[in-house]
């Protein structure tokens, strides 16, 4: 079987490295790699949508980014106890017709053995922002280590 460090149960220091691999991984916005780190048969809660198993999570993630355009998030954490990980986070993004956004929102996560993540339940609220407002500003891709976090920014 295949692994994904870092491992459960998770300390504070493992928990924030799962919580920075996981937002690298979605900042990349590609579905086929972002669902490695999921259990074959994952379950997730998003918004009213609720896939089950990767296949499903990769089509759902590949219709978001098709929607939700220049997507840069940030994910920080909130706790942690053996397998389970909470995560607040908040990402920007602007629809077809150019009107920002940042959404905001919290997950929780539950891990296998192997560190797959087997259950993921995220509840998301969207606000509209001016452009002026935006305050992720980094060239598509991994946030940069000298970004500041949603703490630093005062989301």
């Amino acid at each position: 079987m295949d692994t994904r460090p870092p491992l459960p149960p998770f300390t504070r220091d493992t928990a924030i490295q799962k919580i920075r691999l996981a937002e690298d991984a979605w900042n990349s916005r590609d579905p086929a790699r972002i669902v490695l780190a999921y259990s074959e048969d994952t379950r997730w809660r998003n918004r009213a949508e609720f896939p089950v198993g990767r296949a499903a999570a990769q089509a759902f993630l590949q219709r978001k980014w098709v929607r939700e355009l220049d997507y840069r998030l940030i994910k920080e954490l909130w706790a942690v106890e053996g397998r389970r990980i909470a995560v607040r986070f908040a990402y920007e993004w602007h629809d077809d017709s150019g009107h920002w956004f940042r959404s905001y929102g919290n997950e929780n996560w539950e891990f296998d053995d192997a560190g797959l993540m087997t259950h993921r339940h995220a509840s998301i609220n969207d606000l509209p922002i001016a452009e002026s407002e935006r305050k992720f500003h980094w060239p598509s891709g991994r946030r940069p280590d000298d970004h500041p976090g949603l703490t630093d920014l005062g989301l």
